[in-house]
């Protein structure tokens, strides 16, 4: 542990359930107004967030248990590479509550996203964006070993 950081926690990862999603509703109003200052719509999110709960074509949403308390959230969504004849994992969404930050929940989620790549033959990587000057994150993706690759990411949103 390097010298003035908390100490890592121990989560479990576990998938969330129906009775999560007005955490997880928090959580990424939460996540979308320290990220980019921006207010998201309830009604939208409760929608949004719901339909990947009941359908998981759409993606998984996973939480991280400390004892009891929920620790953060992420969600997995999936990119078919015909270049890889396989699935690409992109984590989003990911929210780490302020009290159990600096102390290796993303770490743990990111080590259960690897293992379930490296264990399944349907996945062949994983993929995330973050917002340009999300410097604390961009430095902990590469902690991790990420690069930013050779791709920009654009987008066009109506």
């Amino acid at each position: 542990m390097k010298r003035g950081m908390n100490p890592e926690l121990k989560c479990r990862i576990q998938t969330a359930l129906p009775e999560h999603l007005d955490l997880l509703i928090a959580f990424q109003q939460a996540m979308a107004k320290e990220s980019e200052g921006m207010e998201l719509s309830q009604k939208t999110l409760y929608e949004g967030i719901k339909a990947v709960l009941e359908n998981p074509t759409k993606g998984k949403y996973y939480i991280a248990l400390h004892g009891n308390e929920v620790a953060g959230c992420m969600m997995h969504t999936y990119e078919w590479s015909d270049w890889r004849n396989a699935y690409v994992i992109w984590i989003q969404s990911v929210y780490v509550k302020p009290e159990y930050r600096r102390r290796g929940v993303f770490r743990q989620f990111y080590a259960f996203t690897q293992k379930q790549v490296q264990e399944n033959k349907q996945f062949c990587g994983i993929r995330l964006y973050v917002e340009q000057n999300n410097e604390a994150a961009i430095a902990t993706y590469r902690a991790l070993g990420m690069d930013d690759g050779h791709y920009r990411l654009f987008e066009w949103m109506p």
